[in-house]
């Protein structure tokens, strides 16, 4: 049965004071859109801000970027998101907090984000994240004040790779820490590898390599709806697929280039 997913996009431009731009991750939207269509499921979008949210990790070269971009279901839906606040979170059997650098001001704490997240992990569907987009999980909490991440394997944007880059000073909180406060048990890959964990229903990812095996992930735990003819993976039917004794933690290759 197909399965209306919800990906939700930081509003937010500016790296803190570096006069930099942030906003949500292109490729890491684009590469799961793509295996969840190809799946026969339907994909929609909100962003913090309502609107067109700013965007990072854009590779004119990708085809498959362009191609999202040119579509009234891929770019063109984006430029109308609605807010958290203006959908109703029973629609959806599965929500992806999208990451880039953005969500870790605008993403925790978000009233609208929580409730999304709560209600579709309370009503048996799947909740995602990758990379910065698990800020959106620090402070959800379930209807009996259980933190949703407590007890649970996970993973994010680890501490020293946000050293790494300079940005550790920048960014207002530690995703890792905030995490692992609320009693998520972390893992991780090395910096630039792709690892994605899987914790009954919650699916997370670390870094933008992680995008394909994060929505191949998705797939495989709401299961295929029937085709949607021209979106397809090809290189997917190549790859091995993940064993139930992996499940709980899965390290699957795959993804964009890096745009940290």
């Amino acid at each position: 049965m197909s399965t209306t997913v919800l990906f939700a996009l930081t509003s937010h431009a500016d790296l803190g004071r570096t006069g930099e731009p942030t906003g949500f991750h292109l490729g890491e939207t684009v590469t799961p859109w793509r295996l969840l269509r190809a799946a026969g499921h339907r994909v929609e979008f909100v962003s913090v801000g309502g609107g067109m949210p700013p965007m990072i990790g854009h590779d004119p070269a990708d085809p498959a970027q362009r191609a999202f971009l040119g579509r009234p279901d891929g770019g063109g839906a984006l430029a109308v998101c609605p807010r958290p606040e203006e959908v109703d979170p029973q629609r959806y059997g599965a929500v992806y907090y999208v990451g880039g650098h953005g969500t870790m001001w605008d993403f925790r704490g978000h009233r609208g984000l929580r409730a999304i997240g709560a209600a579709v992990y309370e009503n048996g569907g799947v909740v995602s994240a990758i990379c910065h987009g698990p800020a959106a999980l620090v402070d959800l909490r379930l209807a009996g004040g259980t933190p949703l991440v407590a007890g649970k394997e996970l993973t994010a944007f680890p501490d020293d790779a946000e050293a790494a880059r300079g940005l550790d000073t920048v960014v207002p909180f530690s995703l890792q820490s905030a995490l692992e406060e609320r009693g998520a048990l972390f893992r991780r890959a090395p910096d630039r590898q792709p690892c994605v964990v899987v914790s009954e229903r919650l699916v997370t990812g670390q870094n933008p390599q992680s995008a394909a095996g994060l929505g191949r992930s998705l797939v495989r735990l709401l299961g295929p709806a029937g085709a949607a003819g021209g979106l397809g993976d090809p290189a997917a039917a190549d790859r091995p697929p993940v064993t139930r004794a992996a499940r709980r933690r899965a390290y699957v290759p795959g993804g964009p280039p890096n745009r940290r």
